[in-house]
């Protein structure tokens, strides 16, 4: 890849001077120098492997007629028969007045004669001619970003796939950037300081492409792609994210990067920029790293999901998602007797087969359909427990899990109580199971939500306690009535004495605020005679029954008498 000077470090535009006589091309360098970045070639081939090598940032080409190897005319008519490079505006240098009419039929856009006696004449000439090119927007894909002075995103992608096309074996590397929060950042410092970063990524990269030659472009807001020889090592990318994130304040601006090393140029441009965006983008939230390189894998799971959002209006129309109960079992007395229940859901794919929450909960919780999904099991939960009332008298309650970003909805008290009222179910009957991580971020604004929920009368369990936000300092605050323990505290008191002693203090801290313990993940019966033995009241898992359809749960347990555990079920 031949190295041309880049358009957005020199601030001048680019001329190609094609010309085998090397006075007159210096000649017309010095004529031009001060105003242009100017290269020169001494034929016509050598020209056109510059020109697919730099088709970015060529502003005009100077262009001789007659060359050795190739000569001017069959230059010309090469690149007005290119889509692409036909943009570029070409200034034929010639003494023949017979070649002009074929030359404008070739494209030539004007005509300098030979000698170059009248450099004033010529320097007006190429403003002119550059300046009617970029004003009738012939070239208007390959304007500058103004903000970070690289270039747009129609441009990248159109002159990467362009430098494939003429360079397939060089080795590339496409990369992405991205600003953490950058939406925060503008909120916090303004947009002023917002563009102040920006414009110093934009010079940070600008200096990457020095060392490392290439394109670079910003898409939306804080997001950057460059597509530069490959790096035998990160050690250049992790300077350029240093560099990225320096600024002239103490406030710390961190950058994530996604890197898709020896690109598969089979693949097309757009493609390519949305896999290693998928690579930048699983870096959310991970502060333990700043680079993630992507393999297909990482394609192929965003396909999936991009495949289930499409899929989630026709499931949720002919309710392909199940709603699954798991039991929990009362221990305090000799026989376990069942207390309750949790839904947990599943969605049963018409191609994909059953997919477990983990497959789909996540990305619904990113990109806020969980809120869909969370109002839909509530209400098939609410209806099957009424039903399971009207037919069994079936005395114990259900929990529901409500997403923290349900629990911005300032309507939601009334939600819930809509459906609870609708299925003639009192507030009790539906338990709410929030996560302790919910309190992650924003706690008092979320400790606010749950307490009104709690004051509006319903039962508040938090799930996975032990495992997020909670501190003995503030535990006592939050409006909780019944905690469930995460299945790490369980699996191995029986053969940890740390981990039982541990399970114990968890209890304890229970005992102290008056919250019953629940205990999931419980599968052997030696686990379940320690959480006896700790003081756990309730206990869930595999040891007394899975997840259940409504149907089994319906055929196992309500249509018999009592309710008690059968071990051997």
């Amino acid at each position: 890849m031949t190295a041309f000077p880049n358009q957005a470090i020199s601030r001048k535009r680019n001329v190609l001077i094609v010309e085998d006589e090397e006075i007159n091309a210096r000649m017309l360098a010095m004529i031009l120098s001060e105003r242009y970045a100017c290269m020169t070639a001494g034929n016509g081939r050598e020209a056109l492997e510059m020109i697919r090598e730099n088709p970015a940032v060529i502003s005009l080409i100077m262009l001789d007629l007659n060359m050795p190897v190739m000569d001017g005319l069959t230059l010309l008519n090469i690149l007005h028969n290119d889509s692409v490079l036909k943009r570029i505006p070409v200034i034929v240098l010639t003494s023949e007045t017979k070649a002009e009419v074929q030359c404008l039929q070739y494209g030539a856009v004007d005509f300098i004669k030979k000698p170059y006696d009248m450099p004033d004449v010529i320097l007006a000439r190429v403003q002119r001619i550059i300046e009617l090119a970029e004003d009738r927007q012939l070239i208007e894909d390959v304007e500058l970003d103004p903000l970070s002075g690289l270039y747009t995103k129609q441009f990248f992608r159109e002159y990467v796939s362009y430098m494939d096309r003429y360079n397939p074996d060089e080795k590339m590397d496409l990369i992405a950037c991205n600003i953490d929060h950058f939406h925060l950042l503008n909120e916090m410092y303004g947009r002023a300081f917002g563009d102040q970063i920006l414009r110093q990524i934009g010079e940070a990269v600008l200096l990457f492409l020095k060392k490392h030659p290439g394109l670079a472009c910003r898409n939306e807001a804080d997001q950057f792609y460059i597509y530069c020889r490959h790096l035998p090592s990160e050690d250049d990318l992790q300077e350029l994210i240093s560099a990225a994130a320096r600024n002239d304040t103490r406030i710390r601006v961190r950058m994530r990067t996604g890197i898709f090393p020896l690109c598969d140029k089979s693949i097309d441009a757009e493609t390519r920029m949305d896999n290693v965006k998928a690579a930048c983008d699983s870096l959310r939230g991970d502060r333990s790293r700043n680079t993630a390189v992507y393999n297909p894998d990482l394609h192929n799971e965003e396909l999936f999901q991009e495949r289930l959002l499409i899929d989630m209006e026709d499931a949720l129309r002919e309710k392909q998602f199940r709603i699954y109960y798991q039991p929990k079992f009362d221990i305090r007395n000799d026989t376990p007797v069942l207390n309750s229940l949790e839904a947990l859901i599943r969605w049963d794919h018409p191609s994909l087969g059953l997919l477990t929450p983990g497959r789909f909960v996540p990305m619904f919780e990113k990109n806020g359909l969980v809120r869909t999904l969370d109002y839909y099991v509530w209400k098939e939960t609410a209806a099957q427990l009424a039903e399971w009332k009207r037919k069994y008298g079936l005395p114990v309650s259900v929990s529901v899990n409500v997403s923290r970003i349900d629990l911005f909805d300032p309507q939601l008290p009334d939600i819930i109580r809509d459906i609870i009222e609708s299925n003639g179910l009192q507030k009790h009957d539906l338990h709410l199971e929030i996560t302790e991580s919910a309190y992650s971020d924003e706690f008092e604004t979320v400790r606010q939500a749950v307490q009104s929920l709690q004051n509006s009368g319903f039962l508040i369990e938090m799930d996975d306690f032990g495992t997020g936000y909670s501190s003995l300092a503030v535990i006592n605050t939050l409006p909780v009535d019944i905690l469930k323990l995460d299945m790490q505290f369980i699996k191995n008191i029986h053969t940890d004495a740390k981990s039982y002693e541990l399970l114990k203090l968890l209890i304890g801290i229970a005992r102290f605020i008056h919250a019953p313990v629940i205990a999931e993940g419980a599968e052997t019966e030696e686990q379940v005679s320690l959480l006896k033995e700790a003081g756990c009241d309730i206990v869930q898992g595999y040891w007394f029954d899975g997840p259940l359809t409504a149907e089994q749960f319906e055929h196992k347990y309500l249509s018999r008498k009592g309710n008690e555990k059968h071990v051997n079920d």
